[in-house]
C-alpha cells in the first residue's frame, strides 16, 4: 500500500532564467563564498552569519538587487538578508555589493515561504520587505500571489514585536488585495492608519524598475504594517 500523494505547494514564482552576463556569472562564482548562504535545514543564526549582533532585515525577491544594495549601503548599522531565486539577479546584486564594499548583506537563493517556515527563527527579524512582487494579474493566477492570510501570519511569527512588514507594488489591484489581507491580519497595525497607503519612506530606494513604471504612468503603492507587541 502506497502512502498518500505529496501535495505540491503553489509557488508564487516561476523560474524563467534570463540570459546571464559574463560579469554576473563571474560574480556568482567568485563572491558566493562572501555573500551567499547555502541551502540547508538548520535554523539561521544571524549573529554567526554576519559576525555581529545587529538588527536583521529580510528582503523577499530582491530582483537585480538595487534596493537591497542601497539599503545596505545607507544603513551600515543593520544587517540585510536577501532572497532571490533568479541567478542573474543574484549575480547582479553581488556585483553591486562588491563595488560598494558591503559587509552587512547576505543572499540566499530559495523559496521564501520555505525559508521562513524552516530556517528563520520566530521573533528574529526587525523588518521584512516585499518590493514589487509578481502581481499575477490574471484572475486564474491570483492563487499564486504571495500575500495571503497564511503568509501574513507567517511573517508575523518571524517578526519581533514592533517590527515592520513593508510592501510596495505598481499594480493597483494587487495593492488593494495586499491592503485587504493585511488589514484583516490581527497581529498587525497599519502604520499609515486604517486602510491607508503609506508614502514611500526615505529608506526605500527608488529602483530602475520603479522609475520605469513611473515613466509609463504607473502608480506606486506602499503599505507598512507594524507587528503588534504581545
Amino acid at each position: 500500500m502506497t502512502g498518500s500523494p505529496k501535495i505540491r505547494p503553489i509557488r508564487s514564482f516561476v523560474l524563467r532564467e534570463g540570459r546571464m552576463t559574463d560579469a554576473q556569472r563571474h560574480a556568482l562564482e567568485t563572491l558566493w563564498a562572501k555573500y551567499g548562504v547555502d541551502e540547508g535545514t538548520d535554523a539561521l543564526d544571524f549573529e554567526l552569519l554576519f559576525g555581529r549582533a545587529a538588527p536583521c532585515h529580510l528582503e523577499i525577491g530582491f530582483g537585480m538587487g538595487d534596493a537591497l544594495a542601497g539599503m545596505g549601503h545607507a544603513h551600515p548599522e543593520n544587517d540585510y538578508l536577501g532572497i532571490e531565486v533568479h541567478s542573474p539577479g543574484v549575480g547582479s546584486f553581488m556585483q553591486k555589493a562588491h563595488a560598494l564594499e558591503l559587509n552587512n548583506v547576505r543572499v540566499i537563493s530559495t523559496d521564501a515561504v520555505e525559508l521562513l517556515e524552516k530556517r528563520i527563527p520566530n521573533a528574529s527579524l526587525d523588518a521584512v520587505y516585499l518590493f514589487f512582487p509578481d502581481p499575477w494579474p490574471k484572475r486564474r493566477h491570483h492563487k499564486r500571489r504571495i500575500v495571503n492570510p497564511a503568509f501574513a501570519a507567517l511573517v508575523a511569527r518571524k517578526l519581533k514585536p514592533g517590527g515592520h512588514f513593508h510592501m510596495a507594488t505598481d499594480w493597483q489591484d494587487y495593492a488593494r488585495h495586499m491592503l485587504q489581507v493585511m488589514s484583516a491580519a490581527h497581529d498587525f497595525t497599519n502604520v499609515a492608519g486604517e486602510k491607508q497607503f503609506a508614502p514611500r519612506p526615505d529608506y526605500r530606494p527608488l529602483t530602475k524598475f520603479e522609475r520605469r513604471g513611473q515613466r509609463l504612468g504607473h502608480g506606486i503603492w506602499d503599505m507598512i504594517f507594524k507587528r503588534k507587541k504581545v
